[in-house]
């Protein structure tokens, strides 16, 4: 009788899957885990050391941060940091993964209250998306709530 294999049996990856995971222990073990270890910017670490302590102090989540800038200066960096420094579950997407309103709602909707969200390349989601008449809705009823 063939032996069904358990959830603990070690899995054979194929040659993607496994470059795939290696890169991202690469990346996880390169990026700095905390604010006191990120290196340059400093103004706006600074800034981000201020709003976490006042949402700390105040025991709520982080307001919205918009983080701009061009490619390598750090933006997915902080991000992850941020996640960490909150001690909060962090989401993380791009812009061009989010092809319709369905998937940009779908999204939104399965963040809990604290989680943070990240859109890499934001200004590469769609206009028909961002004008979407369901995410308008969603917008208007997660400012009321």
């Amino acid at each position: 009788m063939a032996r069904k294999d358990s959830p603990d049996d070690p899995q054979p990856l194929d040659g993607k899957e496994a470059a795939s995971r290696a890169n991202r222990s690469l990346d996880a073990a390169l990026r700095p885990p905390k604010l006191d270890d990120f290196v340059g910017q400093q103004r706006t670490v600074e800034r981000l050391r201020v709003m976490i302590g006042a949402a700390r102090r105040e025991g709520r989540t982080l307001d919205h941060i918009l983080l701009h800038g061009p490619p390598g200066l750090g933006k997915t960096t902080l991000a992850m940091i941020l996640a960490e420094e909150m001690g909060r579950p962090i989401r993380v997407t791009s812009g061009p993964v989010v092809e319709k309103a369905s998937d940009l709602a779908g999204l939104l909707t399965s963040l809990q209250e604290g989680d943070l969200l990240f859109i890499d390349e934001i200004h590469r989601i769609p206009k028909t998306v961002e004008e979407s008449s369901s995410t308008r809705r969603w917008r208007t009823s997660a400012s009321t709530s």
